[in-house]
């Protein structure tokens, strides 16, 4: 069976990019387990040439930015084990974002926590996506984001593939590059901030992080807008 998904067409506001256009494609299905490479060879074959997966990391905290990666791989020289971010041990999600930086060509965007508060968690996560596309030194002919919605405004046409990150390698590649990021940047902000333990829990809503924020109130990176900081803060007068 064959997944029919629309490729989304956006015209520009910008006049330096190109007007985008591209037809509905016809994602292939695979049988193989986990992640391959189906779906950016059947674009190759339909002329599309270099092809970016993109995913995010950190959608769902109450502290620290979204974090988004496009990358494209090498299929010449893919790094072993590739695999959806969630699915891998730390020290696998590891080894494999530096295998990523050494082969593929990357790029990354952040949207940080006042903008989540002022655009919201799902703007955004479009917005980071856009810049992690527009990071890269040479623009894709197309590229694969990882869920229901394409960005606007990208520099090249675009397909959203539901659960792409455990069907393509090129999203799964991007959902490490992502989540080792993130991880990093809450690694380091849990040193400017110590009393909410970043570092652990990078930024979710375990009840350590939770007591730590009615102890401590909320810091400058914490999102105002999500439910339980809207209402420490209405506590707080």
């Amino acid at each position: 069976m064959r997944e029919v998904r629309r490729t989304m067409t956006r015209r520009s506001s910008d006049p330096s990019l190109p007007t985008l256009f591209a037809p509905g494609l016809v994602l292939p299905r695979s049988d193989e387990p986990g992640p391959n490479d189906a779906i950016e060879r059947h674009l190759m074959t339909l002329g599309h040439g270099r092809v970016a997966g993109i995913d995010e990391a950190g959608r769902g905290p109450l502290a620290g930015p979204v974090v988004a990666a496009a990358v494209i791989l090498d299929f010449r020289r893919l790094p072993q084990g590739l695999d959806d971010s969630k699915k891998l041990k730390p020290v696998e999600r590891e080894r494999l974002y530096e295998a990523i930086l050494q082969t593929a060509e990357v790029g990354v965007g952040t949207a940080g926590a006042p903008e989540i508060d002022r655009v919201n968690i799902r703007q955004a996560t479009l917005n980071a996506m856009r810049r992690a596309l527009a990071g890269l030194a040479v623009p894709p002919a197309h590229a694969l984001v990882d869920g229901r919605d394409v960005p606007p405004r990208l520099a090249c046409p675009a397909t959203a593939v539901i659960g792409g990150d455990a069907r393509s390698l090129s999203i799964a590649a991007a959902s490490i590059i992502a989540k080792v990021t993130r991880d990093r940047m809450m690694s380091a902000l849990c040193d400017v901030h110590p009393a909410y333990g970043f570092g652990r829990h990078m930024g979710y809503g375990t009840a350590a992080h939770l007591a730590a924020i009615e102890v401590a109130g909320p810091c400058i990176h914490h999102r105002r807008s999500f439910a339980p900081i809207a209402a420490r803060l209405a506590r707080a007068g």
